[in-house]
């Protein structure tokens, strides 16, 4: 059975992901890779869905867009965007993304997107055994002089102009912060 927050969560994953378009063709085939996800999986937004389970992230960055905020994640030693596993209490996909940015950086005067930037799907060990995360990316606006408080979920948590970006930096990472600067 699953859990009617769930249910909910899913029926609002397909309905974003249903009318959500985007130049890049490789992007429209990824949701249309989510949408076949979705359809064969009531469970998706769950991470006990153990093939995969969708995920709400968001791209951090002042109002000019000149700066982001990443975080080194403990688990694959990166820069990323923040965000992570949708939760029963989530009222959306987008209200996930707005938890988990205000989770992770401490800032709560977030301004998301009112749809994802982008779609990636990556292999990733989750819960002791291999998974896949369908993740779906907003862009996150906060104040120029937002002081960000590093959580648990990090191993350091900074600002960095767009111009000069840290190392090693996960390549979808790359990819957010050029649709994002470009828009």
């Amino acid at each position: 059975m699953i859990d009617p927050a769930f249910a909910r969560l899913h029926a609002d994953a397909f309905d974003v992901l249903s009318r959500w378009t985007h130049p890049e063709p490789e992007q429209r085939v990824l949701r249309d890779a989510y949408l076949v996800f979705l359809r064969e999986h009531l469970d998706a937004m769950s991470r006990e869905c153990v093939v995969g389970h969708l995920t709400s992230s968001a791209l951090v960055m002042d109002p000019d867009r000149t700066r982001v905020l990443l975080t080194l994640h403990p688990k694959v030693g990166r820069w990323l965007q923040l965000g992570g596993h949708n939760e029963v209490g989530d009222a959306s996909i987008r209200a996930a993304a707005v938890r988990e940015t205000q989770e992770e950086s401490g800032i709560e005067d977030v301004t998301m997107s009112d749809q994802p930037i982008r779609l990636d799907r990556h292999p990733v060990p989750c819960g002791g055994r291999m998974s896949e995360h369908l993740d779906v990316q907003f862009l996150a606006t906060v104040p120029a002089d937002a002081r960000a408080v590093m959580s648990h979920e990090s191993d350091d948590l900074r600002w960095f102009p767009v111009g000069a970006l840290p190392e090693p930096l996960d390549p979808s990472v790359r990819a957010m912060i050029a649709t994002a600067t470009s828009a």
